[in-house]
């Protein structure tokens, strides 16, 4: 006997059905000491590797660890030694079992670069992590290419994966990235209010993009910033600023003694050999020219 083939209408009946029953349905109040059912939804698996190079400051140390605990599907390291080149993040991603990655780079333990990066593929950007109080006007993401892909890696990088288990059922802060002086500038905000009042809680940085690479950290380059100036140039040109003051300085002393000629005129030295002088006015050596006789 031949199978009865199954309509369109049976088909869908069959997906609602399959659908509620996989629903899960939270309670209208939770309470904080009531433990979270575990959902075993959780198909994104989504891992960041967050961790940095020796030398970094505090203040790195400090963003690092704000970082990893605003992101739940972080993961820690230990510091990675200078020696090493970039490449081996990827295999220690792939240790770890990371597919993104967070990586500040220290240099002469005054500057502070971040790289982030889709292990072990690419594509990969490479930040100058600068401090700013700008006040954010919007986004604009989406006016140029380079502007684009660097949205799309911020949001498979700050985004929390759906059921995640170490997420929660509730949302109480916004991430903003915001494009201003050819920069992005981050913000991260708590949900005060069911009307959507907002507090500033940090932490706060600008990002001063300077590559972007097809690769994991290298590869054919595919977009380079011209306006980015490096702190070793940026500190260079204060010194030639604080260098050339001091020269225009010796250069107006100079001219000053040019200008003022400690004689008006030409003098003839034939005029002081008649001009006696007094045994009284003499002065220095010429008081030796002078004999008093007893």
């Amino acid at each position: 006997m031949a199978k009865k083939k199954r309509t369109r209408a049976d088909v869908e009946k069959e997906e609602k059905a399959s659908q509620k029953e996989n629903d899960v349905h939270l309670p209208t109040t939770i309470s904080s000491d009531e433990p979270l059912k575990k959902i075993k939804k959780w198909i994104n698996k989504e891992r960041v590797l967050v961790f940095s190079s020796r030398g970094v400051s505090y203040r790195a140390r400090h963003l690092m660890k704000d970082l990893r605990t605003l992101m739940p599907h972080s993961k820690a390291e230990s510091k990675m030694d200078k020696k090493d080149q970039l490449f081996v993040v990827n295999e220690i991603c792939e240790m770890k079992n990371c597919n993104k990655c967070i990586f500040f780079e220290a240099k002469k333990r005054k500057d502070l670069y971040m790289w982030i990066a889709n292990a072990p593929r690419g594509p990969s950007v490479k930040f100058l992590v600068e401090n700013g109080l700008y006040i954010l006007i919007g986004n604009t993401f989406d006016s140029e290419p380079h502007w684009t892909l660097m949205k799309e890696l911020f949001t498979q990088i700050f985004s929390t994966p759906n059921y995640h288990p170490k997420s929660q059922p509730f949302y109480d802060n916004v991430y903003t990235f915001s494009i201003h002086d050819n920069r992005i500038w981050f913000r991260n905000y708590q949900i005060l209010e069911e009307d959507g009042s907002l507090a500033e809680i940090g932490p706060r940085f600008v990002l001063n993009p300077i590559r972007m690479f097809s690769g994991s950290f290298g590869g054919p380059t595919l977009y380079q910033n011209p306006t980015f100036v490096s702190p070793n140039e940026y500190r260079r040109s204060l010194k030639q600023k604080v260098a050339m003051k001091y020269i225009d300085k010796l250069h107006s002393k100079q001219a000053r003694k040019d200008r003022y000629l400690p004689d008006s005129y030409k003098m003839d030295p034939t005029d002081e050999v008649f001009v006696t002088i007094r045994p009284e006015d003499a002065k220095g050596a010429d008081k030796n020219t002078f004999y008093r006789v007893t």
